[in-house]
């Protein structure tokens, strides 16, 4: 089968955590003998924020990593979809593309209906920003692909798309799996400071609970101002920057616990997607305590697979119980690490991807998928 993605970036990581679970799909479509080919714009947002910070070694990095993986750069206004989509069976077309591109895609499709064309929406603007959602054009389309059942819901509520799935992001095993090593510190956490939507959470389950037990603990990420570095210093813990996301798994085994502090609109207006963050900590391994998410989808078992903490006090006790009684972190991580294997890979996300494309073999006008 010959597959075409739009994407916004599968080169570049920063700040762009679509790129992880896109990498992790390519990978395990390539690998099962699909034709693959994915599309960015040679000026997204993601990579040219990478560029100017670290250089073109960044992209050669992410080569090493990866080098099945190829991207297309492309100008939008140049962009000749009738080539790109010739003989194409399965387009995906993500919401990070600008409305014009989308809008084209579907035009394409109107005039040639060989091939079956979604749409994958993996971000709260839904909810934060139902303007802009409200306006893409997908009336060519067959359906979307919504990260969580919530968002699903909002597509067919609203009459912005006949049908929709809720595709979960997952981990890509390939890459994300428990290592050795010796420790070199006690909590690690990996995340982007937020544009202010989880700074109050991630005093509280984070800074606070690090200051309190005198652990030695990092943080990677982007897009820290000023304020956030100088309060990460306060509380004794090592800023380092951004990390290319193949390297988490080696980041994760030289520390004892991390955490999941969720922004504020995964906390309550959107009950049950966690970050793929989540999946990939998981999947390498090790401990984690998580402020508190509605697990309304069950994806995960609460207080088996990691555990929570309903404030800063009780986030402070489960550090302080990880970090000194291995036994029991040995014992989260293995639990965590067998829900992600049993539910949660790339293999299973692609499973469901195909499922969907077969239903759309014969699409029927007016249907409604809510699955």
């Amino acid at each position: 089968m010959r597959i075409v993605l739009f994407y916004h970036s599968l080169l570049s990581d920063w700040n762009h955590g679509n790129a992880h679970f896109l990498r992790g799909i390519v990978s395990e479509l390539l690998a099962r003998g699909h034709e693959v080919e994915v599309y960015e714009p040679a000026n997204n947002w993601s990579l040219q924020n990478l560029l100017a910070e670290q250089g073109g070694a960044a992209v050669e990095g992410f080569h090493q990593a990866y080098p099945q993986l190829q991207s297309h750069l492309y100008g939008e206004a140049s962009l000749d979809l009738d080539a790109i989509l010739d003989g194409a069976d399965l387009v995906i077309v993500h919401e990070w593309n600008s409305h014009d591109l989308v809008r084209r895609v579907g035009a394409h499709r109107a005039r040639n209906r060989r091939y079956r064309l979604l749409f994958h929406d993996t971000h709260h603007r839904a909810v934060s920003e139902p303007d802009s959602m409200a306006a893409y054009d997908l009336r060519d389309y067959d359906g979307v692909l919504a990260f969580g059942g919530v968002i699903r819901d909002i597509y067919l509520a609203r009459g912005w798309a006949q049908q929709a799935w809720t595709w979960h992001e997952a981990a890509d095993t390939r890459v994300f799996r428990p290592l050795e090593a010796s420790k070199a510190g006690d909590l690690v956490w990996v995340g982007n400071w937020g544009d202010d939507e989880r700074t109050a959470e991630l005093h509280q389950f984070l800074l606070d609970p690090v200051r309190r037990l005198g652990l030695r603990a990092r943080v990677h990420g982007v897009r820290y101002p000023d304020e956030a570095k100088t309060a990460l210093d306060e509380a004794g813990i090592d800023y380092a920057g951004w990390l290319p996301n193949y390297q988490a798994p080696e980041v994760f085994s030289r520390y004892r616990v991390t955490v999941h502090v969720p922004r504020r609109y995964y906390a309550s207006i959107l009950p049950g997607i966690p970050t793929i963050r989540v999946f990939e900590a998981l999947a390498c391994g090790i401990p984690l305590v998580s402020a508190p998410w509605e697990n309304a989808e069950q994806l995960f078992r609460p207080g088996t697979d990691f555990w929570v903490a309903r404030n800063g006090e009780e986030m402070t006790d489960m550090l302080d119980t990880l970090t000194n009684e291995p036994e029991v972190a040995r014992e989260l991580a293995a639990r965590g690490l067998e829900s992600i294997l049993a539910r949660h890979t790339c293999k299973h996300r692609v499973d469901e991807l195909l499922d969907i494309y077969a239903s759309l073999e014969a699409p029927t006008a007016g249907r409604v998928v809510s699955a």
